[in-house]
C-alpha cells in the first residue's frame, strides 16, 4: 500500500500513532481497555436486487462475481473514503492502520477443513481488482494439499505443550502491545486485519454478533447471513416480496464517534444499492487527518478536506 506518512519514534510499523483527536478519545481507551469493553453492535439488511440485476448484467465479463466480492469492494471503498474506520487501538492508544486488509474464513475443497486469508488491498482499487485479489488467495488456499503461513504457525503451537503455550501467547501479547510482534506473525495472522468478514449464511442461519478479539488489531467484525425474503406493501397497497440479507457489524467504539460510524455505514449502504460505483476508483482517498501534519509525505498524500 502506498505510504502517505512517515514513521515516527511512537509509530508502529503496522500504523501511526494518533494525536490529534478530541480529549475524551484520549481518556476513553483508559476507560474501556478492552475491545470486549469496547463493543457496539450494528445491523443493516441490504436488499439484494439492485446487486443481483448488477452481476446478472456483468455475467460474460465477470463470470466469478459474487455478492461476497461486491460487500468486500465496498468495505475497501469505505476504509478508502471513511479512514476513521482503519484504525485500531492498542495498549490505550489509537493508531491509524498502514494498510487495507480483510481477513476471510474458507473451507477446503475435499476435507471441508477451514483455513484463513487476508488479502490486501489498495484504497483505489476497484471491484474488478479486489475480486482478482480475492480469488487468486482462494484458488490457492482451497486445494486440499494448499499450506500457508496460518496453517504453518496453528501446526507450530498445536506441538508444543500448553506450559509453553501459555507463556508464548503471554508473550506475544506484549510484544504486540509494544509493536514488537515479529513482523512474520503479524503478516499471517489473521486477528491483524482492517476487519473481519464472515459468511455464516453458507450455513443456512442468519448473521451473528461476533465478538472482536483481544488479540490482534481489528476493529470491525462483519457476519453475512442467508439470504431471505420479506413480505411488505408499497403506498398502493400492493403486497410485494423481496430479498434480503443480513449483515452485523461488532464494531471497536474507542476509533471514532458514533456520528461517523453512522456517516460509513450509510456510504455502505449506498455502494451495494449502486455496485456500479464500484467499477471505477474512487475520486478521492481521504487520509486520516489525526496524524500530524509534520508526518505527511506531501507529495504523496491525496487531497484532503
Amino acid at each position: 500500500m502506498k505510504q502517505y506518512f512517515k514513521y515516527g519514534i511512537f509509530d508502529r510499523y503496522d500504523g501511526w500513532r494518533i494525536r490529534n483527536v478530541d480529549a475524551v478519545y484520549n481518556v476513553i481507551p483508559f476507560i474501556m481497555r478492552t475491545r470486549m469493553d469496547s463493543q457496539n453492535l450494528f445491523e443493516e439488511n441490504i436488499s439484494l436486487e439492485p446487486v443481483e440485476e448488477f452481476i446478472r448484467e456483468h455475467r460474460e465479463d465477470m463470470p466469478d462475481l459474487s455478492f461476497m466480492h461486491v460487500l468486500m469492494a465496498a468495505m475497501v471503498r469505505m476504509f478508502a473514503e471513511k479512514p476513521y474506520l482503519n484504525r485500531f487501538v492498542v495498549w490505550n492508544k489509537i493508531y491509524a492502520r498502514s494498510h487495507i486488509n480483510i481477513s476471510l474464513m474458507i473451507k477446503r475443497k475435499l476435507s471441508n477443513e477451514e483455513t484463513m486469508i487476508k488479502p490486501e488491498f489498495e484504497p483505489e482499487d476497484t471491484l474488478v481488482e479486489v475480486m482478482n485479489k480475492v480469488n487468486a488467495l482462494v484458488n490457492v488456499n482451497i486445494m486440499d494439499e494448499a499450506k500457508n503461513g496460518m496453517d504453518a504457525l496453528a501446526r507450530f503451537f498445536g506441538y508444543i505443550p500448553a506450559w509453553i503455550m501459555r507463556f508464548t501467547i503471554w508473550f506475544m501479547f506484549r510484544l504486540d502491545s509494544i509493536g514488537l510482534l515479529p513482523k512474520a506473525i503479524n503478516r499471517v495472522s489473521p486477528f491483524h486485519c482492517s476487519a473481519f468478514l464472515t459468511n455464516v449464511g453458507s450455513l443456512g442461519i442468519g448473521p451473528i454478533y461476533h465478538h472482536l478479539y483481544e488479540f490482534g488489531t481489528c476493529s470491525m467484525f462483519l457476519a453475512m447471513g442467508n439470504k431471505h425474503k420479506v413480505r411488505m406493501s408499497n403506498r398502493e397497497g400492493e403486497h410485494l416480496e423481496r430479498r434480503f440479507i443480513g449483515l452485523k457489524f461488532v464494531t471497536d467504539e474507542r476509533i471514532c464517534d458514533g456520528q461517523y460510524y453512522a456517516s460509513a455505514m450509510k456510504h455502505l449502504r449506498r455502494l451495494l444499492n449502486n455496485p456500479a460505483l464500484l467499477l471505477e476508483p474512487p475520486a478521492r482517498i481521504l487520509i486520516d487527518d489525526g496524524v500530524p501534519k509534520g508526518k505527511r509525505i506531501l507529495a504523496n498524500c491525496p487531497p484532503e478536506d
